[in-house]
């Protein structure tokens, strides 16, 4: 039988086993690009709920045990593998809803119900990642006639490592790259780490201050995979994953949407109630789908992702690390808003998330109302931007996360919002700037909406770092510090001048129909250097093509490039 103090120390165990073992999580990297990072972003998030749960005393219950870790881990959520996390940690707070204690069948349900949610939440989910790790101990675990809890959870954390272990024969880029998933592995290290306070009575310690933790060394830095990537881009022909509600209007007909769904996309899954229609389609133009489907209710909890985009990872080495560390406070960003109530004259605000003050004040410059610092690293938690929103006194308030690894956590921080909350699913700093131009204060949320997404999914993004480690993609060698080019996540060249990188990228990305080509540099090219590319980039542009340059400061990348 598991006690709430059990419990209790058990998730703090987890977190500390977690927290111990980031770095090596954060190495499971397939990909050589500079980015987020599945060790710290899972270790930040679970570790959001150590103060709460050191708090509670000896006689909790599992049930208050289970809440708080919940609660607190939904708020601090950060990156894809951080809500997945939490979302599992959700399904305990609901098995154990009202239970003092929980038995084998109790840690089934909170598995079961963990694993359901977690699957929800995940617009494409993919074999081979931690969802399948999870997915299968809850299997094992419900397959199993075990009756006592603690053999139950040895069970589970033995059908957790088989499956982590199996990994890379599901996804061929992880068995290439000879590693294993990393929110599995990171997932196994907290399950591990639980087991230890079930059947051991070992509560493992931290190595170090949560405090110190926070602040990632260039060699630990995040390279963590979402397996999404792993479709070829030719493969696709309806490459929008669109997903939204329909609150119907009276008359409403979800037979007749599923038939539009389906003759303008596939993959559609179309399900109603009595007040609201869930629609799921892979489209080629989400636009048009969104379109149709306001004229049957208005739509909520937008849900679009590009499947042709490669998930980005790991951060910048040297001193981009300590560049970074000013650009993004860590953390915590809440000390920076202060709680504001709605003011019922003001419609509309907007919330951005964008790291380098050049890129908070084009973002501010367009009526940004709050510009959470974050982006390829130390990603914001849900919390975080939380607090944005929550300091924007608008009835609507718009958020761009402008990072795909950020929009599930803008997502966690809509549902806890207490004013109406768009998210406009945002995959690169671009993509938000021209959202921005795009909006219209005479229409409605709604139309708003659909206007800027269709003209942010409309933005090519270009983007200039260097390989972060030796690495094969494509079928092509690529060698660490190797300048590498990205047309729209995807890696097209390989190149030891940045320089030339850059203009070379920007050329090709201009096509017949490109009116502006927008240099926005990072914090590691001086000024002198961004004018040098501004212009060879305009001799090689064609004439009726505009170019402009933008001090970024952005981290990890040393341009960024936005062709409309």
């Amino acid at each position: 039988m598991i006690t709430g103090a059990i419990l209790r120390d058990g998730i703090l165990s987890g977190a500390h086993n977690l927290s111990n073992r980031r770095a090596s999580v954060d190495e499971l990297n397939v990909f050589p690009v500079p980015d987020g990072d599945t060790g710290t972003n899972m270790s930040m998030t679970i570790g959001a709920a150590v103060a709460e749960l050191q708090a509670l005393p000896d006689d909790c219950t599992v049930e208050a045990a289970a809440k708080v870790t919940a609660s607190a881990m939904l708020r601090g959520a950060r990156g894809n593998s951080g809500v997945i996390s939490s979302l599992l940690f959700r399904g305990f707070s609901k098995a154990l809803q009202g239970k003092k204690t929980a038995d084998a069948e109790d840690l089934v349900q909170a598995l079961e119900k963990g694993v359901e949610g977690a699957y929800k939440a995940v617009m494409k989910p993919t074999e081979g990642t931690m969802l399948t790790v999870a997915r299968v101990a809850g299997e094992k675990a419900a397959e199993s006639t075990e009756q006592d809890a603690v053999a139950l959870w040895a069970l589970v954390c033995e059908a957790a490592r088989d499956a982590l272990a199996h990994t890379p024969e599901q996804l061929p880029v992880l068995k290439k790259a000879g590693v294993v998933d990393a929110g599995g592995q990171g997932l196994v290290y907290i399950f591990d780490g639980m087991l230890s306070v079930f059947r051991d009575g070992k509560l493992i310690a931290a190595d170090e201050p949560a405090e110190k933790k926070a602040k990632v060394s260039s060699h630990a830095a995040g390279r963590g995979v979402f397996t999404d990537d792993l479709m070829k881009v030719e493969d696709i022909k309806n490459g929008y994953c669109t997903q939204f509600l329909i609150n119907k209007y009276e008359g409403a007909s979800a037979a007749k949407m599923r038939a539009f769904a389906e003759s303008n996309g596939d993959s559609v899954v179309c399900i109603e109630d009595d007040d609201v229609i869930n629609l799921h389609v892979h489209t080629a133009d989400p636009g048009k789908i969104l379109s149709e489907a306001i004229k049957y209710g208005y739509l909520t909890n937008f849900k679009i992702e590009n499947m042709h985009e490669q998930f980005l990872a790991r951060q910048k080495q040297g001193k981009s690390l300590e560049k970074q560390a000013s650009a993004e406070k860590a953390p915590s960003q809440s000390s920076e808003f202060v709680y504001a109530a709605v003011d019922p004259s003001r419609d509309y605000g907007f919330v951005a998330v964008a790291a380098g003050e050049g890129l908070k004040a084009v973002f501010t410059d367009l009526a940004a109302d709050a510009v959470v610092s974050g982006g390829q690293t130390m990603n914001p938690a849900t919390e975080d931007i939380l607090a944005a929103i929550q300091s924007v006194p608008a009835k609507t308030v718009f958020v761009l996360p402008n990072n795909k690894n950020i929009i599930m956590a803008a997502e966690q921080a809509q549902k806890l919002a207490d004013r109406q909350v768009v998210v406009l699913p945002t995959r690169t700093v671009p993509m938000g700037i021209t959202a921005m131009l795009n909006f219209d204060p005479s229409v409605n949320a709604e139309t708003n909406t659909i206007n800027m997404m269709a003209a942010a999914d409309k933005v090519s993004t270009g983007l200039i770092t260097y390989a972060a480690r030796d690495s094969e993609y494509d079928g092509k060698r690529i060698k660490k510090g190797e300048i590498m080019a990205l047309e729209n996540g995807k890696i097209v060249s390989t190149s030891n001048d940045i320089t030339k990188a850059t203009y070379r990228l920007a050329r090709g990305m201009c096509k017949k129909d490109s009116s502006f080509v927008t240099i926005i540099s990072g914090c590691d090219v001086s000024d002198e250097d961004a004018e040098k590319v501004t212009e060879i980039v305009k001799a090689k542009c064609p004439n009726h093509v505009e170019v402009s340059h933008i001090r970024g400061g952005q981290p990890v990348y040393y341009y960024m490039i936005s062709v409309e």
